[in-house]
């Protein structure tokens, strides 16, 4: 299989490091090489990267390659390495964890994809929705485990749905009760004074559904974590490498580097909303990337905090389509984050920025007008049927991919590394046949123009969500 490249390669004699380009759009941008990591309030209190192996220099031989370094790609390295002794070559355009990993809220739930419990009974019925909640339950547990191993500020209690209009509560009492009596989670309502006097003095919530599973966590640290696991177990990691091409051979592939060529028995994409066109022809208008901006604001004082009835760190998602999600994080500053432009071309403007701001003042008025220490914006993978999918999508080829968490992939993406590894190493005995594991993602026939129908969907969301 030949992959032709929409864009120039970089010069392989360039350096390996460059700036940050804060304007990168996988529609439209090559994957770049070396990029230095956005300002994000994560790099800055992760302490140092641990160390990785450097560029591709020459040629390489290798039984798996996976590309792109995220929580995805190190998941499966680490499955790989601990679970069957192979030594996985881990490919990243710019540095290691830079993409999703490194920019996403840190809120790690028991979900996977863009779809309630409720959807997925409405679409697969309820004896699949049931297989495939206890395979994204194990997921969860799965990850847990992990986040017991790294130090990464975790904070557990649960998770927050806040109704943000009170037509929205009836929608919440739904959910809780098809989680408790089809899925036996001991989920709760709390009317707006329970909310306000055990979590949150949310000035828009109306009341909110408590969720027992969920752990807030910092991501970089976690990542970190695990790239520190799986290089102690003989995992080679390459920043500064990025995928320029491949073809297909006799018993495996080659993939070009600036630096070199990697030749692999079997490879696994997992680069996530930051997959540029013409890199893999499978995945080629499969993923409609999202962009979604997070703040982080200075240290809060005690009375601050007391003013705006901030009481707890669970971490809280509303129920708006272009949802707002935000929390305490532990050293007392506020984060909060929501959708940002269509273009990466525009997500430098200020109005993204002011988004975040007025959303914080609406939530928290004695908030309003803090001093913002951070702010930073990246791409979400969502999936055209709003599902993920971690699949071989060709059988008589040995590619594979894991893709599509739409925001929810901090947690989900653990599972699905480790899922991953076993279906590069065949294993069989796991349920393959459910909704995410048993087809490719869906293209769509109007893929091409997805901007402009995003843009109609945005305001459509704002007047269902602000005014309908």
């Amino acid at each position: 299989m030949d992959t032709a490249m929409p864009f120039d390669p970089p010069d392989a004699a360039s350096p390996a490091a460059s700036a940050y380009n804060p304007t990168y759009d996988p529609l439209v941008s090559p994957p770049g090489r070396g990029q230095d990591y956005a300002p994000t309030y994560w790099v800055a209190t992760a302490g140092p990267p641990p160390a990785d192996d450097g560029p591709v220099q020459g040629d390489i031989d290798a039984d798996v390659v996976i590309v792109g370094s995220g929580f995805t790609g190190l998941s499966a390295a680490l499955a790989l390495a601990r679970d069957y002794g192979v030594k996985a070559v881990v490919l990243e355009a710019n540095r290691a964890v830079w993409g999703c990993t490194s920019r996403n809220g840190g809120q790690g739930q028991n979900a996977s994809g863009r779809l309630y419990r409720s959807q997925w009974i409405e679409r697969w019925g309820l004896p699949t929705a049931r297989r495939l909640d206890a395979e994204i339950r194990e997921g969860f547990e799965y990850w847990k485990s992990l986040v017991d191993q790294v130090e990464c500020d975790a904070q557990p209690g649960g998770h927050l749905y806040t109704a943000h209009r009170e037509k929205k509560m009836a929608f919440l009492r739904n959910e809780a009760r098809v989680m408790r009596e089809q899925f036996g989670y001991d989920t709760r309502m709390l009317d707006k004074a329970a909310l306000r006097e055990r979590y949150v003095d949310d000035h828009e919530a109306v009341g909110a559904m408590h969720e027992p599973d969920g752990v807030g966590v910092h991501p970089l640290k976690l990542a970190y974590g695990y790239m520190r696991q799986a290089r102690a177990l003989g995992v080679r990691i390459h920043p500064g490498s990025p995928v320029l091409g491949w073809t297909e051979e006799a018993g495996g592939y080659r993939l070009q580097t600036p630096g070199g060529t990697v030749r692999a028995r079997r490879v696994a994409f997992a680069t996530g909303g930051y997959t540029a066109q013409g890199v893999n022809g499978l995945l080629d208008n499969r993923i409609m990337p999202v962009l979604s901006n997070s703040m982080v604001t200075r240290v809060l004082t005690p009375d601050e905090r007391e003013r705006a009835g901030l009481k707890s760190t669970v971490f809280i998602t509303d129920t708006r389509t272009l949802r707002f999600y935000y929390r305490l994080l532990p050293d007392g500053r506020m984060q909060i984050g929501s959708r940002s432009a269509l273009r990466g071309a525009d997500a430098q403007h200020p109005r993204h920025l002011a988004l975040l701001r007025n959303g914080l003042a609406r939530k928290f008025p004695s908030l309003r007008g803090v001093e913002v220490d951070y702010s930073w914006w990246g791409w979400v993978d969502v999936s055209h049927d709003m599902m993920p999918r971690i699949t071989q999508p060709d059988p008589a080829q040995r590619v594979y991919y894991a893709f599509g968490y739409g925001g929810n992939g901090v947690a989900f993406s653990a599972h699905a590394g480790r899922r991953l590894a076993q279906r590069m190493m065949g294993q069989d005995g796991v349920a393959w046949d459910l909704p995410i594991y048993d087809s490719p993602l869906p293209g769509h026939l109007f893929a091409p123009f997805r901007r402009l129908g995003q843009a109609l969907l945005y305001r459509w969301y704002y007047l269902r969500d602000e005014i309908l």
